[in-house]
């Protein structure tokens, strides 16, 4: 089997398994593209975790619960299964750092397109973590099980 073949494989694999999606920089800007992607995800019934530092008032991102930060979001989110992340590709090794160090952690990473980061990839794929760059999860929903 050719290697797109199987990348395509485990995508849709982890898509229609997946019920919980957080999404780490959700922002509550509906001209942002995180926010266009949840909204999407949402349609097809995935259950979406919004992680952004600046809450809104009432505590919610388009009608979910948001969180401040990773470790209060899985937390309280016992099973994510992909956590779908928008935010800068130097932030990627931090950010996969801290996903190794949390207790429930989810079976997939997912790095928008546009965002790459080899380290990141190292750190989470050792971790036994299913990780995905450069890759827009609505994009990719749309094309595979459309």
């Amino acid at each position: 089997m050719q290697d797109l073949e199987k990348q395509d494989l485990i995508k849709i694999e982890v898509l229609k398994s997946a019920k919980n999606i957080a999404i780490l920089g959700l922002s509550p800007d509906e001209c942002k593209a995180s926010n266009a992607v949840a909204k999407y995800l949402l349609a097809q019934g995935y259950n979406v975790i919004p992680i952004y530092p600046k809450i809104p008032p009432n505590g919610e991102i388009l009608g979910k619960k948001a969180y401040p930060n990773l470790q209060e979001a899985f937390c309280q989110n016992a099973k994510i299964d992909i956590l779908n992340i928008f935010r800068k590709s130097e932030a990627l090794e931090e950010i996969a750092q801290e996903i190794i160090t949390l207790e429930n952690k989810p079976k997939c990473v997912w790095v928008q397109l546009g965002l790459s980061n080899a380290r990141a990839k190292e750190i989470l794929t050792n971790a036994k973590i299913i990780y995905e760059e450069n890759s827009c999860i609505k994009i990719e929903h749309k094309r595979l099980l459309s």
